[in-house]
């Protein structure tokens, strides 16, 4: 009988070791996925070029969207620039979209909405040069998401801009029962046409 109860503490023991070391191992892995390195092709622009019809200074990042297992990390030259998923400027650079000194815009991760969100630096942004737009944008304190007609323009151009999507994640068009929340994106879509 003692030799039975022994037998039983000592699985329960092994039991509860092997279930650590399970979760301990899980734990690591799930670390590691996290943090594993960005393997989507990128190139560094050489010198200030225009691409999806925007004027990118020198030294911006372009991430593209990986088609081939061989594309991967930095590239000797452009890819295609229909892959395109990111654009970041360079420390410290930023271009004027909508009168709003911006450091990034990176394509809408859902295939099914066209268009791209746009991440603002307010800290460069004059008093002399605050707009309505500027000041609901910077309200939210956030992206900027902007749904498109043709996805290959990110520019600034009101005729191809149709709604803002959303800002920050504050703000959602998804959340098409609050009221608040439709009303604000409306009056900062209304504020960015009045842009000139």
């Amino acid at each position: 009988m003692k030799k039975h109860k022994a037998l039983i503490i000592f699985g329960v023991i092994i039991l509860v070791i092997a279930g650590g070391f399970y979760a301990y191992l899980s734990a690591l892995a799930s670390v590691w996925t996290l943090n594993k390195p960005d393997k989507r092709p990128f190139f560094i622009v050489p010198e200030p070029t225009v691409l999806k019809r925007v004027m990118l200074p020198k030294g911006t990042k372009i991430v593209y969207e990986r088609q081939f297992f061989w594309e991967k990390y930095e590239q000797k030259e452009p890819l295609k620039e229909k892959d395109i998923v990111e654009v970041s400027f360079v420390n410290g650079a930023t271009i004027d979209w909508g009168g709003v000194p911006i450091t990034s815009m990176v394509k809408f991760y859902n295939s099914e909405m066209r268009g791209f969100s746009v991440y603002p630096d307010f800290s460069k942004l004059e008093d002399n040069q605050k707009t309505e737009f500027s000041s609901l944008w910077q309200s939210c304190d956030g992206d900027l998401g902007i749904t498109v007609k043709k996805v290959e323009d990110w520019s600034f151009n009101k005729e191809n801009i149709l709604d803002v999507q959303s800002c920050s994640v504050s703000f959602q068009r998804y959340f098409t029962e609050d009221t608040k929340q439709q009303m604000f994106l409306d009056s900062l879509h209304v504020a960015l046409m009045k842009i000139e």
